[in-house]
């Protein structure tokens, strides 16, 4: 599938259509499953992580540990983004992004499902896990 197909399918509308971001939250924010959360955030980022990391690492690993890897590579490369800007070294999002992937794990093991609720109620869950998520970076933090 090249990125112009997924890109589509995740939101919907083609690479470029006005409707894209909208359609991009409303999909993931709504997501009854904070893996399909996932899902649907960022489709360009999304495609090129999977193609590139986390497909490579399935080879090797076993599912689960290949999508921890890839949140955290993912979380280091937005902070090596902020440390070529600011020349110090910091580790926020690696470990945010650590955390977002462990409840990606957790939430699907234990087949954690709001998909009844209506879309705000979703909305607000996806947000509060993220949040939460970052809390704990913020304790953790490099």
């Amino acid at each position: 599938m090249n990125l112009s197909d997924y890109i589509k399918r995740r939101n919907g509308v083609p690479l470029g259509h006005s409707d894209s971001l909208r359609n991009m939250l409303s999909r993931s924010l709504g997501a009854g499953k904070f893996s399909i959360f996932w899902q649907y955030w960022n489709p360009i980022w999304g495609f090129y992580l999977g193609k590139y990391i986390f497909k490579p690492l399935k080879l090797m690993f076993p599912q689960a540990l290949s999508l921890l890897i890839t949140f955290v590579v993912c979380g280091f490369i937005h902070d090596l983004a902020i440390m070529l800007l600011k020349w110090e070294f910091t580790l926020l999002l690696t470990p945010w992004f650590l955390f977002m992937g462990l409840s990606v794990i957790i939430s699907d093991y234990a087949k954690i499902d709001y998909s009844k609720f209506s879309w705000i109620v979703r909305a607000v869950i996806n947000i509060t896990i993220i949040s939460g998520c970052l809390f704990l970076a913020y304790q953790v933090r490099f």
